[in-house]
């Protein structure tokens, strides 16, 4: 075991606002050879997960007037939760993870990143590239490797995005390590955050965990806001999910992401559901989005407009690719990012095909950064009041992992994922499932409730 000084650990505490100092009482459980790729993930993974668990410590000695818990780290249980969709069973089946269509595909001049696991992507891809949808047949996909095949990288990239599709080129290992920049060549931060408003703080009453009695929105899809919300669940907060009806929900990738949390359905559209939204909100202590900038304004959800209507609420938005910028509005996933940032050319094989992380890894460490955020948030508004905005992207955390985590591994035994698996019953079944890394003395070890089925809680707090 090693006493505190990770400098990836310190970097994500500072960036999200913590004391100084406090980062080097962290201390880390190693556990061999675990995430390895070329770019420091796994110190990446420890640190996302170090600096959740210290900000869990810090609201729970704050609520209840204590030193704060001691915390540790444990590189096994991170590794295994970074690749929980990977363990997952339901009812003993092995769900499916990438669609037939999304990955890499030669292009007439490099390589391309494509993205087609919801229906609709799926469609808007081969209809940008005028090919007949075959299903999931070996003709469907020779087709479309034939077809990428005679098109430059960028070409294809811009016809599908203009479909409404996701295909991405795949950008070279970056030149200049010392400047983070996003594909429209903004540099991009970790996080930023931004006190709103003035009020007198929000004093938690004692309880037990540090988000005890805490009303989350969730109005996040796919793994990265799932994955923060996941974690405020795990911590006591109360979180709800809501979806449009209009856009359905893998409910695959909702079992791996939805224990703790119920889940409703509400067409924001719709005056008599916008009424419920509306009473939800009246009394909601954190709302977090994971839809691109100004995807939600037109429904009177932009930060401002939340922040000016509630004080004190802590408005928390993840985006793929950064907050200005010629790519800030478009669509974008875990794989793509890493396809456009140069990570997939960093991680490429000896024959120049574009490589991947061994773990969704901007996803997960992108969703522990935001859970943390909320919690230091929800710490500052109890000592100084006002709400805040918080601001997180894939693409920062990307750069962050290209330009600023350094390799420091730390030593351990030999990796079993064991220890950290466990078995729940749930309205699908069965569930074998990665528990959740997030530790400081006395944490829960799991979540009090399974994942209901997606859509079928009714829209009120518990």
């Amino acid at each position: 075991m090693t006493q505190g000084n990770d400098a990836a650990t310190a970097y994500a505490w500072a960036a999200l606002g913590g004391p100084d100092g406090l980062a080097r009482s962290v201390t880390y459980e190693g556990a061999g050879e675990v995430l390895t790729a070329r770019l420091p993930v796994r110190e990446l993974a420890r640190a996302t997960v170090g600096a959740c668990s210290l900000a869990a410590a810090e609201l729970l000695a704050l609520r209840r007037g204590v030193s704060v818990p001691a915390v540790r780290v444990r590189e096994g249980a991170v590794a295994t939760a970074f690749v929980s969709e990977r363990y997952l069973r339901i009812d003993g089946r092995t769900p499916t993870t990438f669609a037939p269509l999304s990955g890499f595909w030669r292009t007439a001049d490099g390589w391309v990143r494509t993205h087609a696991n919801y229906p609709h992507h799926r469609a808007r891809l081969l209809g940008a590239l005028d090919i007949r949808d075959a299903g999931d047949t070996p003709a469907t996909t020779r087709r479309l490797a034939e077809e990428l095949a005679t098109r430059p990288a960028r070409e294809i990239q811009e016809a599908v995005y203009a479909a409404g599709g996701l295909a991405v080129a795949v950008a070279p290992t970056p030149s200049d390590p010392t400047v983070p920049l996003s594909p429209g060549g903004d540099a991009l931060p970790l996080t930023e955050t931004r006190a709103a408003g003035e009020g007198p703080p929000l004093v938690l009453p004692s309880a037990a965990l540090p988000a005890e009695g805490v009303r989350v929105l969730d109005l996040t899809r796919v793994i990265s806001g799932p994955v923060a919300t996941r974690t405020l669940a795990l911590l006591g907060a109360d979180v709800l999910r809501v979806d449009s009806p209009r856009l359905p929900e893998q409910p695959d990738a909702h079992t791996d992401t939805g224990p703790g949390k119920r889940s409703t359905l509400l067409d924001l559209a719709a005056s008599r559901d916008r009424q419920v939204f509306e009473e939800l909100l009246d009394t909601a202590d954190v709302v977090v989005t994971g839809y691109r900038p100004g995807a939600l304004d037109r429904h009177g959800l932009a930060p401002d407009a939340l922040l000016a209507r509630r004080p004190g609420l802590i408005v928390a938005q993840l985006c793929a690719w950064g907050w200005s910028g010629p790519w800030a509005a478009r669509r974008g996933f875990d794989s793509l990012v890493q396809a456009a940032s140069g990570i997939a050319a960093s991680e490429a094989a000896a024959d120049g095909t574009p490589g991947a992380l061994p773990a969704q890894a901007l996803d997960h460490g992108t969703g522990y950064l935001i859970a943390a955020g909320v919690l230091r948030a929800l710490t500052e508004r109890q000592t100084v009041g006002g709400g805040r905005q918080l601001r997180f992207s894939l693409a920062g955390t990307a750069s962050w992992l290209l330009h600023g985590v350094r390799h420091a591994p730390v030593e351990g035994g030999p990796y079993d994922p064991a220890p950290w698996l466990t078995e729940t019953p749930s309205a699908y079944g069965p569930l074998r499932h990665a528990l959740s890394p997030v530790h400081y003395a006395g944490a829960p070890v799991t979540w009090r409730t399974p994942p209901t089925r997606w859509g079928t809680d009714l829209p009120r707090w518990s």
